[in-house]
């Protein structure tokens, strides 16, 4: 039964809102009633005990199992809800308004779950880390007010602040979890000043800091503590890069012990920004995705020692699942949406999954399922919600319209099954995954072939533009350093065809301007030369020859005799061309050592780039290797020919 509790997922849509049951059947869950009008939020405790929603005039507080109603609170407004850590109390935050009177809004408010009382109110502008973090057990709840934290005991909300702590400059709080919780408060670089994160415990915050750490290039920073906050991630990020080799700026990032035993920066061997970070829920490693794209998955220990590394691949996702036995490695955002499945304890991949269009995505409680949504605004097709098995196949699928929100209703976990020595089969899929590959039409296949401009289209392609294989020229084999003779050539050498086409089958005609009028073929070049000779011995003057305007007469002979073709009357032509014959080729300027050595030079330049990619930690493929390796031979054939490589 725990398994079956551990898989109902909720989601809120534009025009609907709704309770999943999970495996096998995933149907609606018995006796919820979907609201009326839009809901603005949902939220589960994180023990899966309640699930409250907020509509424009209400906020209502379910039992999650069964989904009987508990408890309706009359505000208007609420744009956010959460609850505490075991759902004793839940908290509202609506946007601040201007009252008549002058006071302020209140638009923080606490309310007991069980009986709707409202304990507190407090007032919050900003919506970003709104909500009051409490311990594990609750007995104690702090908030960031400007540079105070405060805390209180919601067991005795009426006595106010019961202990409080100023540091100036801070721009963040985070409260451990764990039987002895700490604080860990940040504070960003100002004005030359460098940034720092310090620890304090909460029953001690009137003393020293248990740990500190100060250090540059730190604008904001995202805190992330280990499941028994022992240990914390801190990853520090400036607004911009001063290097301008990244757009979102430089980041950074660090481990400190909470006891102030060891504290380090975690040095990463790829250049780039960090994509993300995740804790295993053992709290003895964490994995980091880092780097430009390919970007690099690595595990560490706690003390910063490298576990494993994954390699390079196009991911920017990492997460644990539950019992720390599987990890998904993924790419989203502008990625292709692959999710990579590893098992901890083989380190061997278990499968991938293809997951594009994802925003959205969590492990359930028992470890062995994914979720995946397409919500809106980020995109607003293919909205849904995607089960996966952690072995691969697509178990559920349910397409919801402008899908805003959707997740798991978490388990604590002693309340799911153990995961096991081997990882589980996956079970049968459901009716919506079979009805959804039978409806899917494949798609037909285009063929493969070179792309071709709309004017184009149609039309007989070229024998230059044809592969070897549709009938086109023969490829002719290069070295790898000089681009492929064409089938013509624009700048014609002295003495070749005069339009340079030599392969299509016109070698020495002219090239034909197209709406121009044609003019006959000109005689045999020896008829030509005959010619040129007779007439220089004659002493006679061609009209039109050598750069001379022909008279008017011959002019007038030229278009009427050009008016009796058109016509249809074929007439001798009245001035025949002569070609003056071009100087000799002086080929002893072009020499051939001086190519080869140039040549040379060329593939050494480019080797040596491949090394700098080499060093920046990217990929190589099997042939650039292999020009590597060719780096020896290429020097030594420099030394052959005289030259001293550089």
């Amino acid at each position: 039964m725990a398994s079956q509790i551990s898989q109902q997922y909720a989601f809120r849509a534009q025009k609907s809102l709704g309770l999943v049951s999970g495996t096998p059947d995933y149907t609606v869950v018995p006796g919820f009633a979907v609201p009326d009008v839009p809901a603005r939020t949902y939220h589960y405790s994180a023990d899966g005990r309640l699930y409250t929603y907020a509509l424009p005039t209400v906020v209502r507080i379910f039992r999650a199992e069964g989904a009987q109603l508990l408890q309706e609170l009359p505000i208007s407004n609420v744009v956010d809800v959460k609850f505490s850590p075991r759902g004793t109390y839940v908290s509202t935050w609506e946007r601040p308004v201007k009252l008549e009177d002058g006071s302020q809004h209140k638009n923080l408010r606490v309310f007991s779950a069980s009986t709707g009382e409202e304990l507190i109110a407090f007032t919050q502008k900003s919506q970003d880390g709104w909500d009051l973090q409490y311990t594990i057990s609750e007995s104690h709840a702090i908030r960031l007010v400007g540079p105070e934290i405060q805390v209180f005991r919601p067991a005795e909300w009426s006595k106010g602040i019961v202990d409080k702590l100023k540091v100036e400059g801070a721009t963040s709080v985070s409260l451990s979890p764990g039987l002895n919780p700490s604080i860990a408060i940040f504070v960003a670089e100002k004005k030359g000043a460098p940034a720092s994160i310090k620890i304090y415990g909460l029953q001690s915050l009137g003393g020293p800091p248990t740990c500190q750490k100060t250090f540059y290039k730190a604008d904001r920073s995202q805190i992330k503590w280990n499941t028994l906050g022992t240990q914390v991630l801190l990853l520090t990020q400036t607004e911009v890069d001063n290097t301008n080799k990244s757009y979102y700026g430089e980041t950074g990032m660090y481990l400190l012990s909470a006891a102030g035993n060891f504290d380090c920066r975690v040095t990463l061997d790829k250049e780039g920004p960090i994509h993300d970070f995740a804790w295993s829920p053992n709290s003895k490693e964490f994995g980091v995705v880092y780097g430009y794209m390919p970007a690099k998955t690595m595990l560490f220990d706690q003390r910063v020692r490298t576990l494993h590394d994954f390699g390079a691949s196009p991911h920017n996702f990492i997460s644990f699942n539950p019992q720390g036995r599987l990890l998904a490695l993924a790419g989203f955002g502008n990625l292709a949406g692959k999710i990579d499945i590893f098992d901890r304890r083989t380190l061997g991949k278990v499968c991938t999954i293809d997951a594009p269009n994802t925003s959205y995505c969590d492990w359930s409680p028992d470890g062995r399922f994914l979720l995946t949504a397409t919500l809106s605004p980020r995109l607003r097709v293919d909205n849904g919600i995607k089960i996966w098995h952690c072995t691969g196949p697509l178990v559920h699928l349910q397409q919801v319209e402008e899908l805003y929100q959707a997740s798991w209703r978490p388990t604590p976990i002693d309340g799911v099954p153990q995961f096991g020595a081997n990882i589980p089969p996956a079970p049968p899929p459901s009716d919506s995954v079979r009805n959804h590959e039978a409806e899917k039409k494949p798609a037909p296949a285009k063929p493969a072939g070179a792309y071709r401009p709309p004017g184009a289209r149609g039309l007989a392609t070229p024998a230059i533009f044809k592969r070897e294989d549709e009938g086109g020229a023969p490829r002719v084999p290069t070295n790898g350093t000089a681009t492929p003779p064409r089938g013509y050539n624009r700048s014609p050498a002295p003495g070749a065809p005069a339009n340079g086409y030599g392969t299509n089958g016109n070698s020495g005609a002219r090239r034909h301007v197209p709406g121009a009028p044609k003019s006959p073929s000109p005689a045999p070049d020896g008829d030509k030369k005959n010619r040129k000779r007779k007439g220089k011995k004659d002493g006679e003057e061609r009209p039109g020859a050598d750069g001379e305007a022909p008279a008017n007469g011959a002019e007038g002979e030229g278009r009427k005799h050009r008016d009796r073709k058109a016509n249809g009357v074929a007439t001798p032509p009245v001035n025949p061309i002569v070609e003056v014959e071009a100087p000799p080729v002086d080929t002893s300027a072009l020499d051939a050592i001086a190519k080869k050595v140039r040549n040379l030079s060329k593939k050494l330049k480019a080797i040596d780039e491949l090394k700098e990619k080499a060093k920046r930690g990217e990929r190589l493929e099997a042939t650039q290797l292999k020009k590597i390796d060719g780096e020896g031979e290429i020097r030594k054939e420099l030394l052959s020919l005289g030259v001293a490589s550089p």
